[in-house]
């Protein structure tokens, strides 16, 4: 199994640039971040050469975060801006040869209900899924929970699928966080077996805190299995935030790093 570390939730005590070594000296091989774009591409590619480390998934831009904008892909009245924030994160990809990019809906706008927003969706991802396809680019769909992300347009794992089937291009896939289904709607295991035709990624912390993924109520074993045995062989991204040093809550990981 490959763990990959998410570099803007694991080592806070260290700079984004640090970051990079403490996980090749904790044993991982991947990581993956929410937005690279505050760094030039060729630093980041440095970076990861420098420490001998894959980039495996980060999100596209997701507008304006501080003022509560979570992605922009479903806001009606976007589509140039998300245009023109996809084709930042197809250079960014292409710079540190990432084959996946988290795209993110959006909250619903005032004024707007679920399915003015899918529509937009839909459309802005037919046309980012192409273009995504040329440079070998899978694009994910991730459900969050209403309690950290209130107001984004899904959270229920089905409700992708649904959006994933309609939209019929095979390099849309579900990102799986197990934390936000556990929280949403439980069953992670289920949820491995029913949707492993769809996922693309996976993402582990524990619940309901989102500490280390042995802290708290998912059964890590029968999660591991699940995972084994659907055939999922590809990253699962380490997106939790420590309870103390990184390094020292890895105890559950050791036999999958290279520690």
């Amino acid at each position: 199994m490959k763990l990959s570390a998410n570099l803007s939730f694991l080592f806070p005590e260290l700079s984004f640039q640090d970051r990079f070594q403490a996980a090749a000296a904790c044993g991982f091989h991947g990581v993956e971040f929410l937005f690279p774009y505050g760094n030039p591409a060729e630093e980041i590619k440095n970076w990861l050469k420098e420490a001998k480390l894959e980039s495996v998934l980060f999100n596209a831009p997701p507008g304006d975060w501080k003022n509560g904008e979570r992605g922009i892909a479903a806001l009606p009245g976007r589509e140039e801006e998300f245009q023109q924030s996809f084709q930042l994160a197809l250079s960014y990809a292409a710079n540190l040869n990432c084959p996946r990019i988290h795209v993110m809906a959006g909250n619903i706008p005032v004024g707007y209900g679920a399915h003015d927003c899918y529509a937009v969706l839909a459309r802005n991802l037919q046309w980012a899924a192409l273009l995504a396809a040329k440079n070998n680019i899978t694009l994910l769909l991730e459900p969050l929970n209403p309690g950290d992300m209130p107001g984004y347009l899904y959270s229920r794992t089905s409700e992708v699928a649904n959006l994933i089937d309609r939209l019929g291009q095979p390099n849309v896939k579900l990102q799986l966080d197990l934390y936000h289904r556990e929280i949403v709607e439980g069953d992670t295991v289920g949820a491995i077996e029913q949707f492993r035709n769809y996922i693309g990624h996976i993402q582990i912390a524990g619940v309901p805190d989102r500490n280390e993924p042995n802290l708290g109520t998912l059964d890590l074993k029968a999660i591991f299995k699940a995972i084994h045995d659907v055939g999922y062989r590809d990253w699962i991204g380490c997106e939790y935030n420590p309870m103390g040093a990184t390094q020292d809550g890895l105890t559950w990981a050791e036999q999958y790093l290279d520690r």
